[in-house]
């Protein structure tokens, strides 16, 4: 049996970039005890920098003590050696998205942990049952899903398998309610929630501007505008990295093999080009320190189609109306409820409100139209989930009626 939530005092994470040392900061200011790995002295310091300087900033800021600072610091190890996780209650995998790498950390931490330790994952696409299946131990192993920066954002997806062992779930879910973090718990499966919808959405936009539909500058104003997200979807992709979120599509690509989930052909070109967004200091914009000037209005044949005038289809309709029609599909697949999703994309990606709350404002039936107002014009290419034909049906304008 393994140990209950008030047992599990010291914990590891393996690779610490911006993520995961993030993770490190989060266990840390909770009062657990934290050894941070990386593979070498470099990688090592650079994580250990990362945590001060945060620290240092919540100092400044008034958010934390001196003495507090001490004590968050005092509680954390940083060592080059998985074995000094012997002694582990739980560790958390923070290392880049490849599963040749988690391969090998897995094999490690199986071999170096106790029997009764939990193993996690911090993948953002990767299947936590693959993972699983790395280890002597699939029942102990879950997804740990923290969203950047991890000191900040209170998300924390919660991923299970088919064998996941439900007091390692009921434990996971105390560990971070512990952390001060919001848990949703989810089966496996491609993007889970925040991202299986966020993606698709960020990828529609790459797909409107590719058309020629609108500007890069009228995508970005007509979604900040009308839905009150905190940045436009070409500007997310530049800070995400345009690199990160074809690894994502490609994932989701894989699992569901639906036209909304394949990547935009613009998106594969840009990331081949190494235009990853402000990482490489170019994207859909430029951070080079040029200027970005405004681009000229759209020519292409289809874009009379899109604007604010007599029988013309809004372009908040057209990037916003698809993605409430994914939050359905999720809820109407069982994956997720109402509530599952609004927080997840409240409290992971920042939206001023959840896409189910969003969508029921608009009523099942506006959504609708607008969805059939769209594949007429061939600028919508999925189906409309059934949950939302099924309430059209039976009279119903909300999901949660």
């Amino acid at each position: 049996m393994v140990a209950m939530v008030e047992e599990i005092n010291k914990v590891g994470v393996v690779g610490l970039g911006t993520m995961g040392a993030g993770i490190v900061e989060v266990f840390a200011r909770a009062g657990f005890t934290v050894t941070g790995v990386e593979i070498d002295d470099a990688a090592l310091e650079r994580g250990r920098t990362h945590l001060e300087k945060s620290l240092a900033k919540a100092v400044a800021k008034g958010k934390l003590t001196e003495d507090e600072q001490r004590a968050i610091l005092g509680r954390v190890t940083f060592t080059t050696s998985r074995d000094d996780l012997a002694d582990a209650h739980l560790a958390v995998e923070a290392v880049p998205e490849r599963l040749d790498i988690k391969r090998s950390v897995f094999a490690d931490l199986d071999r170096i942990l106790p029997p009764a330790a939990i193993l996690a994952t911090n993948t953002s696409s990767l299947s936590v049952t693959e993972i699983a299946a790395l280890t002597s131990r699939p029942g102990k192993v879950i997804g740990l899903h923290f969203f950047n920066p991890a000191p900040v954002m209170r998300l924390v997806e919660i991923v299970t398998t088919v064998v996941t062992e439900p007091h390692v779930r009921e434990t996971a879910t105390q560990v971070v309610t512990r952390l001060g973090k919001t848990p949703v718990a989810v089966g496996d499966r491609a993007g889970f929630v925040a991202n299986a919808l966020l993606v698709p959405y960020l990828n529609h936009a790459v797909a409107v501007y590719e058309q020629g539909l609108a500007t890069r500058e009228q995508i970005d104003a007509a979604i900040t505008s009308a839905a009150g997200f905190p940045m436009g979807p070409l500007t997310l992709m530049d800070l995400v990295g345009l690199d990160v979120l074809l690894d994502v599509m490609d994932v989701l690509w894989d699992e569901f093999r639906r036209p909304r989930y394949a990547a935009a052909p613009l998106l594969r070109r840009m990331v081949a080009a190494g235009l990853l967004g402000r990482k490489s200091g170019r994207g859909f914009y430029d951070y080079s320190g040029a200027d970005n000037p405004a681009e000229p209005e759209p020519t292409a044949p289809l874009a009379q189609l899109v604007g604010d005038g007599p029988g013309q289809i809004s372009l908040a309709d057209l990037l916003l109306v698809p993605h409430l029609n994914d939050a359905a599909r999720m809820i109407g697949d069982g994956y997720a409820t109402a509530d599952d999703v609004d927080t997840a994309m409240r409290l992971g990606c920042g939206y001023p409100k959840g896409l189910a709350a969003m969508l029921d404002e608009r009523g099942v039936k506006n959504v609708t139209e607008t969805l059939a107002e769209l594949a007429a014009a061939g600028l919508f290419t999925d189906d409309t989930a059934p949950l939302l034909t099924m309430l059209a049906k039976q009279g119903k304008d909300t999901l949660r009626s």
